[in-house]
């Protein structure tokens, strides 16, 4: 008997027919979930088809809060932020970061490198000495067949940069790596990348069997996989603030410029030393840098690997900010690899991507990255603060309430009434859970008498 949760051409039903398959079949209330996901689909029926074509199988949108933070001013130059997340406080966080430093010198950005990174990895069966005598010549060759592919790139200032021929052979058996490195301008270059090395590859093959040096050498080389890295240390930007100590302020309990300026300091220290702590550290970073990353239509995903491969390039998993307190100066800055374009890709096709950029000045790549590194380290900032302040819980759960006052399902009423009462006193669930228990038991007996 065939089971009802499983199909044969799937994709083949149209949109309506696949909402109605899985409604069936999988939910309880098939006509309630049908309209439901069909009321998420845009009104405007070209962007509908443009988010369509995003991915495979779409049968309806996910909603994101699409939010901005004001007062950024990044090397003297005011910005408001768009923020594409849902979790609680992270945009009040950035923005109360971005206000603060604004009175302060706001965010310093310096591109320290912008090199991508492509490799080949094959298998060589023959002489080690005959594969690397022969590769500058190699070398110009792989060169010489990719400047069809290559042509436009170098018109904008880009193009291959390195080749390196590199011996794995100790580690696994006769592999051996071509590691290309690229500039792609306002590019992430994804595809340009992937293009050239799979032509690097047929290169390489086509060599060894060609050149008279390498004769019979076909049978000894083997492509297993021609593909960019995510990991790129060298397209990395530095965002800074710094001041002097006694321009931070006062805090919250009585707490000097100069308490806080040392506590802040050894709180990143501790990022630095313990790896459980790192973890939650630079997870705060990535809330304000996966959410501007999102909001431009940039690859998020790849932007962690490579940041949390990066925090452990020492040899253990550490913090990406850094604090120095020294001679009456507070500075504070993150260095963070970020491979990401203002052009090609979701960043030209996708309608709030290309809104999101247009907010921002049209920035270029370079002018994006040191953007994204300021958001993220002003969330750094904000969630450091808090921690050894107030605690982390007072703002967070402020934020949160409204979430869990909606889960309640509670009334405008309940919701003005909660918020004045939880003003001054800690949030839980079970607090507020109870708070509206008693306004609803009290409300009801009013009515029954």
């Amino acid at each position: 008997m065939k089971d009802q949760k499983t199909i044969s051409g799937f994709s083949k039903l149209s949109k309506r027919g696949k909402i109605k398959w899985i409604a069936k079949n999988f939910f309880t209330d098939p006509e309630g979930v049908k309209n439901e996901l069909v009321s998420y689909w845009h009104n405007n029926e070209d962007q509908q088809k443009i988010l369509d074509g995003f991915s495979e199988n779409t049968i309806s949108n996910y909603p994101m809060p699409y939010g901005v933070a004001p007062n950024f001013v990044i090397n003297n130059k005011p910005y408001c932020v768009p923020m594409v997340i849902e979790e609680s406080s992270v945009v009040a966080a950035a923005s109360s970061a971005a206000k603060f430093w604004m009175s302060r010198g706001g965010f310093k950005t310096e591109i320290l490198n912008t090199k991508k990174v492509g490799q080949v990895h094959f298998k060589w069966e023959g002489e080690k000495d005959k594969l690397f005598s022969n590769f500058s010549t190699l070398k110009a060759k792989l060169i010489n067949d990719s400047k069809s592919l290559t042509k436009n790139m170098e018109e904008r200032g880009g193009g291959i940069g390195e080749i390196e021929l590199i011996d794995f052979t100790d580690k696994e058996e006769n592999y051996y790596q071509l590691k290309v490195s690229f500039e792609t301008c306002d590019s992430m270059g994804a595809n340009f990348i992937n293009s050239i090395l799979e032509q690097f590859a047929l290169t390489l093959k086509n060599f060894c069997i060609k050149e008279k040096s390498f004769e019979g050498a076909e049978k000894e080389v083997k492509i297993i996989m021609s593909i960019l890295s995510n990991y790129t240390p060298e397209c990395v930007v530095r965002a800074t603030v710094s001041c002097n100590i006694d321009k931070l302020g006062k805090f919250p309990n009585g707490m000097s410029s100069e308490e806080f300026a040392h506590k802040f300091e050894t709180a990143i220290n501790i990022a630095h030393i313990d790896p459980y702590r790192a973890t939650t550290h630079n997870k705060g970073i990535f809330n304000g840098i996966d959410s501007v990353v999102i909001a431009t239509g940039n690859d998020f995903r790849a932007i962690e690997a490579c940041g949390h491969t990066y925090a452990s390039k020492d040899g253990s998993y550490k913090s990406l900010s850094h604090c120095e307190v020294k001679d009456d100066e507070f500075k504070f800055w993150l260095d963070i690899p970020l491979a990401i374009g203002t052009v090609g890709g979701l960043t030209s096709l996708h309608p709030i991507a290309k809104r999101s950029l247009e907010l921002l000045g049209s920035p270029n790549a370079e002018e994006l990255m040191g953007i994204i590194a300021a958001t993220g380290l002003a969330q750094n900032f904000a969630a450091v603060r808090s921690l050894i302040t107030v605690g982390i819980q007072q703002g967070h759960m402020k934020m949160h309430l409204l979430n869990i006052l909606n889960h309640l399902q509670a009334t405008e009423l309940e919701i003005k009434s909660a918020v004045e009462f939880f003003n001054n006193k800690v949030i839980s669930f079970s607090s507020v859970r109870d708070f509206i228990k008693k306004k609803r038991s009290k409300a009801s007996k009013m009515v029954t008498d």
